[in-house]
């Protein structure tokens, strides 16, 4: 059985966290921004991915310096991987402008 802590505070990590996150990789995954509604879901959602994702395969690293800058990079590499895994199937494209 996983054991996956989704307390009140780790949700908040994750949302903070992932709005930044969210902005950074997605000009890392697609190439563009995705506007500021989008980078934001992306970071979020990233973020809880990342998470769960550390949980799920136990990997568990510790960056010297606040806790969160650690929360940050497993946000930041959910919220890569969701991308990609978006662009994989068509989505986030290049806008028609």
């Amino acid at each position: 059985m996983i054991d996956i802590r989704l307390d009140v505070d780790t949700i908040l990590v994750w949302i903070l966290v992932g709005l930044v996150a969210g902005a950074l990789a997605s000009r890392v995954a697609l190439g563009h921004g995705l506007g500021l509604l989008g980078d934001l879901v992306a970071g979020v959602l990233g973020a809880f991915l990342g998470g769960i994702l550390a949980q799920v395969f136990k990997i568990n690293f510790q960056i010297t310096g606040h806790p969160l800058i650690t929360a940050m990079v497993v946000a930041f590499v959910g919220a890569v991987i969701l991308l990609f895994l978006l662009r994989m199937i068509g989505f986030g494209g290049r806008r028609h402008e």
